[in-house]
């Protein structure tokens, strides 16, 4: 699909990274002759400031990738075993025009399932015809959960929209707190803010299971126990309310129920935190008051923190301490989980959830499992008749892999997957669509990490025979005859539409102000203080929900409370001691990158990280392969044994592809698909396993990358 601008043939083009960050970085991407060569940071983006990530500078690999599907791809042979021929736009479109509506016929719209998430965050590419057609379809509603669910529930319920310091202001800090996120991986550009804060004598501390690339670098460390994050907020909670170091006044003119904190936090004693926590009691009496008595103070919460049972009351509870010590009022003080809800953008136009037919049933996107094999699809209605992936490899990122795997192996399951290349997913497709990359098409992109609004403008032209995801869904539309206007607005109307919602924040952000700058701030103060004098939050009482009515009327706790983790002090545990946490693999991107040689090769094989007394108690050492099982699953790595993480705690950094892996299984055969206290999150972080020694090193059950490079598996 040619461009409605034209292309450069040579120059630099302004462009947007697309992946699940909260970074957003602006990049330039340099053309030469029509090809892309190099993509790069922009030094004058103000959190980008010229560097990308170790992931993203690959990007141009990744694109000119010898893997790349460049047509579409039909199956010829059982489910899973991934093999596939080329075949015509007409004839994919045709086929799954038809044998969509062999299932709307036999089971109605809602046994058709769409699956997507964050392999691409732009708007445009993953939240526009797409939602279209599918809401246009009648097709089942997913609940898009597998990420960071808990972690929104609970911050919407204490504070309303997620909004907080972003690098800017960070750098302004005297003491920041690392909760729960490997900063140099997950969130890398905010490192050079933290460096600015630390050269001004700020502190920085690390709230961590694991002695990360990040932790090591900070100030301090301290080893929580995994999922216990709620208690040591409450445990910090106490110290600061009996040493009367709370702000009163900003507890009484700005929250709601706060009187009732008190009670709550004062059976939360230091011995009592220590006993759940892992954290000597002295380090919690001296982390509270350091941090209460330091101002400006701010704390970055995480995604990994939410995803154990009770990850949306952690959130709660670690979100309210700038509340009791006032650190909101101050420029570089407060707490920040996400800036998204900063962004306005018109998504009622976008995605016209107004086409969505009343009653319309939900599926929990980390239950894909058990909707795929389940009659009812778990939630009641016709059984998944029909599944459509796009942005997502659920084959490798989702929980429960076992059943996942079960469900895309029913022969009677029409599977369409748009895609890059032939993932764990695609190898179940009965077609496998080939999508654009972000070189190659339009966009426009918020952030969850700062206050930019970025333009993705096309560098090169489609490769192959791929079309954006937008086209992919304008065009089923049209073969599925939805013939309202909607259908024909073209990806420049979508991004016009993104920016029009008529909301301050956006007022002056247009398509032509874009693509003259690239990027735009949003209309909002700087500096951006969203919590220093909160008069009228979006929450029912417009102050911070300390207490929430909400909740309460759900069947939870209204105040702040610790949920232990589902997996821990059970019969399980005793069964399975060892609790795994599977965090970003440094040089992967979720299951993206993975197939990206050099970092193939700089992440390795897939290793176990464990502390020397679980090792030395199985009689393991470092180097040695090792099956990690519970009654879900199984997988192989090799030994890393290190005093990183505590006793009881095992890592293993993800997420890779099982065709790319040791004995073709990863962490997430291990996983459950039980779900969080709030927001139905996934728990990926609640997972008890145990460990044993691999007497004969298993080989491996796949051809080497190189190999799988050469041969995309198209045999006759």
């Amino acid at each position: 699909m040619k461009s409605h601008l034209p292309l450069l043939a040579d120059g630099t083009v302004r462009g947007a990274c697309p992946h699940d960050c909260p970074d957003t970085c602006a990049m330039l991407v340099s053309v030469e002759g029509g090809r892309a060569t190099r993509v790069r940071g922009d030094p004058e983006h103000p959190v980008t400031q010229g560097f990308l990530c170790t992931k993203v500078n690959r990007y141009v690999e990744r694109t000119y990738h010898p893997g790349r599907i460049l047509s579409p791809m039909r199956r010829i042979g059982a489910k899973g075993d991934g093999r596939f021929e080329p075949a015509s736009w007409e004839e994919a479109f045709e086929s799954i025009a038809r044998e969509l509506r062999k299932v709307i016929d036999r089971h109605g719209p809602e046994a058709v399932l769409p699956y997507s998430y964050a392999g691409t965050m732009g708007l445009v590419q993953g939240s526009s015809m797409d939602r279209r057609f599918f809401h246009r379809l009648g097709a089942s509603l997913l609940a898009r959960t597998i990420c960071a669910a808990a972690g929104t529930e609970g911050w919407k319920h204490t504070y309303g929209d997620r909004m907080g310091p972003t690098p800017e202001e960070v750098q302004h800090s005297r003491l920041v707190v690392l909760w729960g996120t490997n900063t140099l991986t997950s969130n890398p550009h905010l490192w050079p803010a933290l460096r600015k804060a630390r050269e001004r004598g700020a502190r920085l501390v690390a709230i961590d299971p694991i002695r990360t690339r990040t932790a090591v670098r900070c100030d301090l460390h301290l080893g929580i126990r995994p999922g216990t994050d709620a208690a040591l907020a409450l445990g910090m909670m106490h110290v600061i309310l009996r040493e009367q170091l709370e702000d009163r006044d900003y507890l009484e003119r700005y929250t709601s129920g706060w009187e009732q904190l008190k009670s709550a936090a004062s059976e939360w004693t230091p011995a009592r935190t220590a006993a759940e926590t892992g954290i000597p009691a002295g380090s919690i009496e001296s982390l509270a008051i350091e941090y209460a008595s330091t101002r400006p103070s701010f704390i970055r919460l995480n995604y990994g923190m939410q995803r154990h049972a009770g990850g949306g009351m952690a959130v709660r509870a670690v979100s309210l301490l700038p509340a009791v010590t006032g650190a909101w009022r101050d420029l570089g003080g407060g707490a920040t989980l996400s800036t998204s809800g900063a962004f306005p953008f018109g998504s009622k136009a976008l995605e016209r959830p107004d086409w969505v037919p009343t009653a319309t049933r939900t599926i929990n996107m980390i239950r894909l499992g058990e909707a795929l094999t389940e009659s009812d699809a778990g939630v009641g209605g016709p059984p998944v008749g029909a599944l459509i992936v796009y942005n997502s490899n659920p084959a490798a990122v989702a929980p429960d892999l076992r059943r996942v795997r079960a469900g895309l192996r029913r022969e009677d399951l029409l599977t369409v997957v748009l895609e890059h290349f032939q993932t764990d997913t695609a190898d179940y497709a009965d077609w496998i669509l080939p999508a654009t990359t972000q070189l190659e098409h339009w966009d426009v992109h918020g952030s969850y990490g700062h206050l930019y609004v970025t333009l993705n403008r096309p560098a090169i032209e489609p490769i192959g025979e791929s079309l954006p995801n937008s086209e992919i869904f304008r065009r089923l539309a049209r073969r599925m005859g939805m013939a309202e206007p909607e259908f024909a607005d073209s990806d420049l109307d979508l991004i016009r539409q993104a920016l029009d919602s008529g909301h301050p924040n956006l007022e002056g952000i247009t398509l032509e102000s874009l693509l003259e700058h690239g990027y735009q701030r949003l209309r909002v103060p700087e500096p951006f203080t969203p919590f220093a004098r909160p008069e009228a939050l979006n929450t029912p009482s417009g102050k911070i929900q300390v207490l929430s009515p909400a909740l309460e009327r759900l069947g939870f706790d209204p105040l702040p409370s610790y949920v232990p983790p589902r997996e821990r002090e059970t019969p399980i545990a005793r069964r399975f001691p060892l609790t795994l946490l599977s965090p970003p693999e440094h040089a992967f991107l979720n299951s993206t990158f993975v197939n990206v040689p050099a970092l193939a090769s700089a992440a390795g094989e897939a290793k176990l990280i464990l502390h020397p007394d679980d090792a030395s108690a199985r009689g393991i050492e470092g180097g040695e392969r090792v099956r990690i099982w519970n009654d879900r699953g199984e997988f192989l790595a090799d030994a890393v044994v290190t005093e990183d993480v505590s006793p009881g705690v095992a890592v293993s950094y993800g997420v890779r592809w099982a065709r790319l892996s040791l004995g073709g299984a990863t962490v997430n055969d291990t996983t459950s698909a039980e779900e969080t206290d709030l927001g139905g999150g996934a728990v990926f972080y609640d997972n008890a396993v145990e460990v044993e020694l691999v007497t004969a090193r298993a080989s491996r059950s796949r051809p080497e990358l190189d190999g799988w490079e050469r041969e995309l598996r198209l045999r006759p």
